[in-house]
């Protein structure tokens, strides 16, 4: 296999391999995280396994006789296997456009590998058996480094098949138990991350739902049955709505704040709060209560202050977002409208936000402390918060700020910690203040390296019961954790309080 050709044909196939894997597998789709891909997981694995054989064996050996037969017959489980694979994601998810083109041309790829290769193989399944020792400089070293790289996805992927049973999280509709039945209620931002589980447990529970999103065509991906609008337009004035719940407005995270990004964030959420009050004004029959999703970020960096509903906030382009949204649903009111505006913390799930992102990270021993490790991170499980939604909107006498956070906030190297634990995974890497404010800008110093020590006062006194109180064992639960050894830890620890 001296054919610079065919070896740039491999290179390519690895290529576009590691991109559908990183981009499609662990970024857009998250696949290891969905029970429902438990079978697509394991195709996965094995298939990777083969990979990494193939790829080391054509790296340093000619195999001849019976090895090159064998080498024929792996290429061909390869090809089986694939061929299942695509068929069972087929059956089983939505594929992406880019996946699908990405799919089509690894298969032309591999079929034009597969061309110029027969007839290497078929010249040497003729001579002695043996493995005959070869080198072809770069292209071997490139060649088992893909080796490396597919043989610990195969294994990741396998873990991940075998943990998949662990992530059950049992019936959604339990989780609005405090509604009272039939209830019609209209959501925006209802296709994220906490729209998506939220619009689950209604629609589950046998409650009318209606989304208003920007895109219907990520409707499909909601619960069945719900009505998707693509504006408040769209809602006649006779519709009777029983409560609206506003969770919309551009991502926070996800880039730099420059100046027209600031005003996109404030403006996203303060526009689609003014189209609802337009709404309220022209329905006949006013909704009794809107939930206002808003953010712990109101207080502003308050160090290690601990924060109820009544403490003040301090300056901050986070506190400039959600006082601007605040404000916009506090004109509701005057409708007759009971507002709830629901600061909400760090949600941990692992279906999307910030733990999503460090998942993958961590799984593969590169999680580690974020700055000193010594700011707060004030935390809510998912399905706690669909809960708290559900509370607020049952209690007619909640109204105005209520704080949606677990009752034990934690520091950021605590966390750390904790996620390695449930991972089982080391956790030695630290990054200093100095490299995370620089990549990040001020959105690193507020929303990385500032933090703030949120407490749900005004829930606890109403009498909601968190089913998480605590990060660590919420942890453990939601990944699927398994009993196992201690996770590695930075030796450099933040102070104990």
């Amino acid at each position: 296999m001296d054919s610079s050709f065919l070896w740039s044909l491999i290179a390519l196939q690895v290529f576009m391999g590691a991109f559908d894997t990183l981009f499609h597998h662990e970024g857009t789709e998250r696949l290891a995280w969905r029970p429902s891909q438990k079978t697509e997981l394991r195709l996965h694995g094995v298939r990777n396994a083969l990979y990494g054989a193939i790829f080391l064996c054509i790296a340093w050996f000619e195999p001849h006789g019976v090895f090159a037969m064998a080498l024929g017959a792996v290429l061909l489980i390869e090809l089986v296997i694939t061929l299942w694979d695509f068929v069972e994601e087929d059956l089983t998810r939505k594929l992406p456009g880019s996946e699908r083109i990405n799919h089509t041309l690894l298969a032309v790829n591999y079929g034009a590998i597969l061309a110029m290769a027969g007839p290497y193989l078929w010249t040497w399944s003729f001579q002695p058996a043996a493995m005959v020792p070869v080198s072809y400089g770069w292209w071997s070293v490139m060649a088992t480094l893909s080796a490396i790289g597919v043989g610990l996805f195969s294994l990741r992927d396998l873990l991940a098949a075998a943990r998949s049973d662990r992530l059950t999280r049992g019936n959604p509709a339990a989780l609005v138990d405090a509604l009272k039945p039939r209830q019609s209620i209209l959501i925006t931002g209802g296709t994220g991350f906490i729209g998506q589980r939220l619009v689950w447990a209604l629609a589950s529970a046998g409650h009318s739902v209606s989304v208003v999103t920007r895109d219907p065509r990520k409707g499909d991906t909601l619960c069945k049955p719900v009505r998707v609008l693509s504006s408040l337009d769209q809602v006649h004035s006779e519709d009777r709505f029983d409560a609206l719940i506003n969770l919309a407005g551009e991502p926070v995270a996800g880039g730099l704040w420059t100046t027209k990004r600031r005003a996109n964030i404030v403006q996203s959420r303060v526009q689609t709060t003014r189209a609802l009050e337009g709404l309220v004004k022209r329905l006949t029959h006013k909704p009794d209560c809107l939930i206002n999703g808003s953010a712990i970020g109101w207080y502003g960096l308050r160090g290690d202050d601990p924060l109820t509903e009544a403490d003040a906030p301090a300056p901050a382009f986070t506190h400039d977002i959600c006082d601007a949204w605040e404000q916009s649903a506090r004109k509701i009111e005057q409708q007759g409208v009971r507002v709830v505006l629901l600061r909400i913390g760090l949600v941990f799930g692992v279906d999307g936000g910030m733990l999503a992102k460090l998942l993958t990270a961590f799984e593969f021993g590169g999680g580690g402390v974020m700055g000193d490790g010594r700011q707060w991170m004030s935390w809510i499980e998912l399905d706690d918060l669909i809960r708290v939604i559900a509370f607020g909107l049952a209690q007619p006498d909640l109204k105005g700020p209520v704080n949606a956070t677990a009752p034990n906030p934690v520091r950021n190297t605590d966390f750390t910690r904790a996620l390695a634990g449930a991972l089982n995974r080391p956790a030695i890497l630290r990054f200093p203040e100095w490299l995370l404010a620089g990549a990040l800008d001020d959105m690193g110093r507020e929303t990385m390296l500032g933090g703030q020590r949120v407490l749900p006062a005004r829930l606890l006194q109403l009498g909601f019961v968190f089913r998480h109180h605590d990060l660590a064992p919420m942890l453990r639960v939601i990944t699927g954790a398994k009993p196992g050894r201690k996770a590695t830890f930075p030796a450099k620890q933040a102070p104990a309080e």
